[in-house]
């Protein structure tokens, strides 16, 4: 199912739920029952707890695109030293240059065409990309310069590709969730009591009310969405993209 409709489903639910538990209560109410006569303490609750539940949303919303903008960094930095890889290996012979631009080229491809589906549908990075990187590894690695200038590449190189691991590592380690059980449990239940609070205020049928507390709803059903969209940088939603290893490696075959 799309995202755009589980968004818009979810949305329309909690309004649907708002203005049928409005009509259904006013319905049952008293005739003697004076809507203005509402304590004014539990104004003030509901108004604290909007509060809170709104700093609450804040902070869920930072963190999880907080996140997200980390997981894209991880990208960007992996990109940027198996760029750097190619490029510093010019100093090398050609047969050992075009092998380890060729190693990192199928890299860049398996990672861009193969391994990025499998991030957004299975959580995990695969083995194929692990192996190609570890040859990548093997090439600078186990060449030994044969002059100063090579000599001088050397070390700079290695350093790039332990760079482009830990990347991937932090890569891997970004696929999870974001936000854990328990505070996906404080947000549902802290929706319901804050909504619960505007009912409890004795609503009247009336449309100005009705559509003031349904969007009410909707905007906090929008916000949990937002949260769940951004919880999973790799896999729904704005995700993370792949696009820094196609801007560096603009010509990488699948």
């Amino acid at each position: 199912m799309p995202e755009w409709l589980v968004l818009t489903l979810a949305m329309v639910a909690a309004c649907a739920v708002v203005v049928v538990i409005t009509v259904i209560r006013h319905g049952a109410a008293g005739d003697d029952e004076d809507p203005d006569e509402t304590p004014d303490v539990i104004e003030y609750m509901t108004m604290w707890i909007g509060v809170v539940y709104a700093i609450v949303l804040g902070l869920a919303i930072a963190g999880v695109w907080e996140g997200r903008s980390a997981a894209q960094d991880h990208v960007q930095a992996e990109a940027v030293a198996l760029h750097e890889v190619s490029e510093r290996v010019r100093v090398y012979p050609a047969d050992v240059r075009d092998r380890i631009r060729d190693d990192v080229n199928a890299y860049v491809g398996h990672v861009v065409h193969t391994e990025w589906k499998t991030m957004a549908d299975d959580g995990e990075v695969t083995v194929r990309g692990t192996q190609l990187l570890e040859q990548v590894r093997r090439d600078v690695t186990d060449y030994e310069p044969a002059t100063d200038f090579e000599a001088q590449a050397y070390q700079p190189l290695v350093d790039q590709v332990a760079a482009a691991d830990a990347a991937r590592t932090a890569r891997t380690n970004a696929m999870g969730a974001t936000m854990p059980g328990v505070v996906w449990f404080g947000l549902i239940v802290g929706a319901v009591i804050t909504i619960g609070m505007v009912l409890a205020l004795q609503i009247r049928r009336t449309p100005r009310e009705l559509i003031l507390a349904g969007l009410f709803s909707a905007l906090i059903a929008f916000l949990l969405f937002l949260i769940w969209d951004f919880d999973a940088p790799y896999s729904r939603g704005i995700t993370a993209s792949a696009e820094p290893f196609l801007n560096l490696f603009p010509g990488i075959k699948g």
